[in-house]
């Protein structure tokens, strides 16, 4: 009795040693699947940002970043790209001056009081704005401009009405999921107190998901401030230094680079003697490197502003 039981014993763990060995050759496999699909991804990614940085680090120096393309002409080596770095900032933040506030209170509309047909067509008509064109929207701030200043004409508020097209579906349907994570129990406990709704609102929810928000918001940055048929159409192209938002085309990174690289390498005269033939294209990609680095910085700081105002664990 005692040989048989012996016997089922040794068989019993030999199956599950075996078994042992069949899962751990499993998880082995998949491991390096999800290993070699995960370099796979990247492999594109490090590629660009390799491509990026070693073509446009040549030129990122002061005067690059602190000169503008104003009397520069053919293959000269000068000039930088400073009026489209100001541009592009001041639009991108109008942007989400008119997109941000208007993407929240949408989202807070739909999560904390939308209910009906009214909730439906506001979120339907999310969806829609998210595919749209972006010359779409450059279209359709220009027709819109000209309705009111005649045809011809170039402003930097132009773009941002545009931008703002593209950016509040999104900021909308981020800030939207955010705020469907806060727990119920949250607003339920305030109200229990006798805080009135709104408040809830503004001093619970939003002070909760205040990490998420931001994250959105900055995804949605990202989305637009690469964007260049609509600001082509809707701001136009300058050399000069512009600030003011309201008079005159601006020149931005996205249609610097287009414009640099549409220019192509350059016949060097000469009477010209700093000439490089294709300084044109070394600009762009000088231009498109700063892009990047403006776009990392932003995320750093939403980093910042999420560890210093999201809610403490205790």
């Amino acid at each position: 009795m005692s040989a048989v039981t012996s016997d089922a014993t040794a068989t019993a763990q030999a199956l599950l040693t075996a078994g042992d060995k069949g899962r751990k050759r499993k998880d082995r496999l998949m491991t390096g699947l999800v290993w070699f699909a995960f370099l796979l991804a990247i492999a594109p990614l490090v590629s660009l940002l390799w491509t990026v940085v070693t073509q446009g680090i040549g030129r990122l120096n002061a005067d690059f970043l602190f000169y503008s393309m104003r009397n520069v002409y053919g293959g000269m080596d000068a000039g930088g790209a400073y009026h489209a770095i100001l541009g592009t900032l001041l639009i991108t933040l109008w942007t989400a001056l008119i997109s941000v506030p208007l993407g929240l209170l949408v989202a807070i509309y739909l999560v904390e009081y939308g209910r009906g047909a009214l909730a439906r067509s506001v979120t339907f008509f999310v969806d829609v704005m998210t595919g749209i064109p972006s010359i779409v929207a450059g279209l359709f701030a220009y027709a819109v401009f000209v309705v009111f200043f005649g045809a011809g004409i170039r402003m930097g508020i132009m773009g941002s009405v545009a931008l703002s097209l593209l950016m509040t579906p999104v900021v909308v349907r981020s800030c939207e999921e955010m705020l469907r994570l806060v727990p119920n129990e949250l607003r339920e406990a305030s109200l229990a107190l006798g805080v009135p709704k709104w408040l809830t609102i503004v001093k619970v929810v939003l002070r909760t998901s205040v990490a998420g928000l931001t994250t959105g918001v900055l995804l949605a940055i990202a989305r637009v401030i690469g964007e260049t048929a609509p600001l082509l159409i809707a701001v136009g192209v300058t050399a000069s230094i512009n600030t003011n938002m309201f008079s005159g085309s601006m020149m931005t990174l996205p249609v610097f680079i287009y414009d640099q690289y549409k220019a192509g390498p350059v016949p060097c005269s000469a009477a010209v003697t700093d000439c490089i033939a294709s300084i044109n294209f070394d600009r762009a990609w000088t231009a498109a490197l700063t892009l990047v680095i403006i776009v990392v910085i932003l995320n750093l700081l939403g980093r910042l502003v999420t560890r210093l105002f999201a809610p403490k664990l205790r």
